[in-house]
């Protein structure tokens, strides 16, 4: 797959083109994204993706407090796996979002992309102030010679539906639910950074992970079961996400324990996949209370890993 970090660097090939966010590449995207791309075929075209980053409601909305499912990174892996044959991520800012609907069509859609067909939901908004619809698009089409495909409104529906069941049931950790709607364990990536090395001093060292991006959006606070990659090895341990209350933490921690590993491994990025949810964050009376935890988690996790 070729991606690109803006439309005017396609190389012009006919294309079939569609065009969302597509946070999650989700069960219901992916629907989307093998129609994209077996439309495609059936045209002799090339498939496209064009997406968008920032997402659009941080810049119109100035909403900083946005959480994404998944960074730039994860999108392109999933996309690729999928086997779209181009993704566009283009920049979306204020001078993007006051081109007309036409300006749009014209000089992205057709000029640069060399759009054959488009396929997109019924229910698409796009151009200045989103004023044109799909009415105006299969207009467009006719007037520039490419066909419009629309989405049904069931499948729009499926979407939304994953999407905030997603969002929903990974921050109440029910990880089985963001499983099934994503179609793959959630995960995210991160560096190991210095902590204050708590962990040592009652027999479980852990590795704190500074995260890639701030707008990926976490599991609730508490503790689960992970399973961890590092460079090319895997591995399985214990995560706590949260404010380490016993110690009177303020600040988000991520902290992960791993079994039978003793290497330092400061500045490593690892990757954290989410696979079991143990308990929520508590405050225990001491440090030895905390310890005697710890224990039990371990051997939850165990238990569950052993299956």
């Amino acid at each position: 797959m070729k991606t690109y970090t803006n439309s005017a660097q396609f190389i012009p090939t006919k294309s079939v083109v569609t065009i969302g966010t597509f946070d999650g590449v989700h069960i219901g995207h992916r629907k989307i994204l093998k129609k994209l791309i077996l439309r495609a075929q059936e045209m002799n075209c090339e498939s496209v993706v064009l997406s968008f980053f920032p997402h659009p409601r941080m810049v119109l909305q100035h909403d900083t407090s946005i959480k994404l499912l998944n960074t730039l990174d994860e999108k392109i892996k999933l996309m690729e796996e999928l086997g779209v044959e181009h993704l566009i991520i283009h920049p979306f800012d204020q001078e993007f979002s006051n081109l007309s609907a036409e300006h749009f069509v014209k000089n992205i859609l057709v000029d640069q992309l060399h759009t054959q067909k488009i396929i997109i939901g019924y229910d698409h908004r796009f151009g200045k102030n989103r004023s044109a619809d799909i009415t105006d698009l299969i207009e467009f089409g006719r007037r520039y010679d490419f066909e419009v495909e629309q989405i049904s409104a069931e499948e729009i529906n499926e979407i939304a539906v994953s999407s905030t069941k997603i969002r929903t049931s990974l921050l109440n950790a029910d990880l089985e639910t963001t499983t099934h709607f994503l179609g793959y364990p959630y995960e995210f990536s991160g560096t190991v950074v210095q902590g204050k090395q708590l962990g040592r001093t009652i027999g479980f060292p852990t590795a704190n992970i500074a995260i890639d991006q701030k707008y990926k959006l976490l599991p609730k606070n508490g503790v689960y079961v992970v399973r961890v990659t590092l460079d090319d090895q895997t591995l399985f341990g214990m995560m706590n996400i949260g404010v380490r209350p016993t110690i009177d933490g303020q600040t988000q921690t991520i902290e992960v324990h791993l079994f039978d590993f003793e290497r330092e491994i400061y500045n490593a990025h690892l990757t954290i996949t989410v696979l079991k949810f143990i308990r929520d964050e508590e405050k225990f009376e001491s440090l030895e209370a905390l310890q005697a935890q710890i224990f039990t988690d371990k051997s939850v996790a165990l238990a569950f890993l052993s299956h």
